[in-house]
């Protein structure tokens, strides 16, 4: 064996082993996929631990009212032809994405429900808080080409918060979103109307708003090596006909995306968008995604379901595909990176996470604004262990 095999081996990043913690402290993290390519990490199957919701105002609610339930078309020859264009843009209210909510829907959770976590406080003291979201980006980074990100991290009475920050890239499209793409978003949420009723065996009803507000949030604890886990995720619907009836068993996430008729298109979908599919949908331990398939004109010609265990099947054996082991193990080496950088206790002190396709995974410290995430609501409620959080929060907050 060579010096330089010697070396590619050293310098090997194994997040299945939990003893194999990054040295402190290490000023960057590689993402080159070679790195992580060991065998799949320990993950403890998700459990969901409650959920809320948001409603059309995107106000917190401790409870499921806005879940709603899969109610897929019968099957028939000519397929659903659902008009996703229907009702945009006179019935449709998108929410205000220049609201910053950071953690606090899920703050809000977690302050109401500390005390019955099993494990106690204790279990919460070395436990990573994030969104399933950040996650997912997370485990996709060592394949992504495109876009970048940017997580903030705090230390707070020994748990570890993670939250996205908008990155000057992120917004500046955001703010120049083609009218195209926002027709796209739309149709995406168009989609879960035609497959989602308001209550079991009902029918859906696609006449009214489509109003991006509410959301059905599942928390779930988990493990991913040695990291606990607590984390949020949006979810699209419940199936009542499941096998099983325990969240997340018998959630299911609904997608859209182009008809495609050409091998060419379907390898690129399959290295790309199945890998985020996958990614978001392993996470959170829902097992299927049922994707509704669109012609030009905007309507949803066919439906297919992807039961999540199955996805890396399309891209076994393709040399440019993707591998679930390298996404695992990147994602556990970050969460090491993390907790061994963010070490000192302090709500007001935020350690950047930035990185850049192309370029490993960097760090820089920051006190305060801009970058502090964790509300004084949340701060002095813990800290004074009180029982809930107040009504409402000060926008300032």
């Amino acid at each position: 064996m060579d010096r330089r095999e010697n070396k590619r081996r050293a310098e090997r990043v194994d997040g299945a082993d939990p003893r194999n913690k990054l040295p402190s402290p290490a000023s960057s993290l590689p993402t080159d996929p070679a790195l992580y390519s060991g065998p799949f990490p320990f993950y403890r199957r998700p459990s969901e631990l409650g959920c809320f919701s948001l409603d059309a105002q995107r106000q917190y609610h401790g409870d499921a009212q806005a879940l709603r339930y899969y109610s897929p078309p019968p099957t028939n020859d000519q397929g659903p032809n659902f008009d996703l264009r229907d009702g945009y843009p006179d019935r449709y209210q998108p929410r205000d994405e220049e609201v910053q909510e950071r953690l606090d829907h899920l703050l809000r959770w977690l302050l109401d429900h500390r005390g019955k976590l099993e494990g106690g406080p204790g279990w919460l003291a070395g436990a990573i808080v994030t969104w399933r979201g950040h996650l997912t980006k997370l485990l996709t980074t060592p394949y992504e080409q495109q876009e970048g990100w940017q997580l903030a991290a705090s230390r707070f009475q020994g748990t570890l918060y993670l939250s996205e920050v908008e990155t000057p890239a992120a917004r500046a499209q955001r703010l120049a979103r083609p009218p195209l793409l926002r027709e796209l978003m739309y149709m995406g949420y168009k989609f879960e109307q035609y497959m989602c009723a308001d209550k079991p065996g009902s029918s859906p009803d696609p006449s009214g708003e489509v109003n991006t507000n509410v959301a059905f949030c599942s928390v779930l604890r988990s493990r991913l090596g040695s990291h606990r886990l607590l984390f949020s995720g949006e979810v699209d619907c419940t199936d009542p006909r499941a096998a099983s009836t325990q969240p997340p068993a018998c959630y299911v996430e609904l997608k859209t995306s182009k008809e495609m008729h050409r091998p060419g298109h379907w390898r690129s979908f399959y290295r790309h968008k199945l890998l985020k599919w996958w990614a978001q949908s392993f996470l959170l331990g829902v097992p299927n995604v049922v994707a509704g398939f669109r012609n030009p004109e905007g309507f949803v010609c066919s439906l297919k379901t992807f039961p999540t265990m199955e996805m890396f099947e399309y891209v076994r054996n393709d040399r440019d595909g993707w591998n679930p082991s390298v996404c695992m193990n990147f994602c556990a080496a970050f969460l090491s990176f993390a907790q061994n950088t963010v070490v000192q206790d302090d709500p007001r002190l935020v350690h950047l996470f930035s990185w850049e396709p192309g370029s490993p995974v960097t760090v820089s410290k920051h006190r305060d604004a801009p970058y502090a995430f964790l509300p004084m609501w949340y701060v002095e409620a813990v800290t004074r262990d009180l029982p809930s959080a107040p009504k409402t929060p000060s926008p300032k907050d």
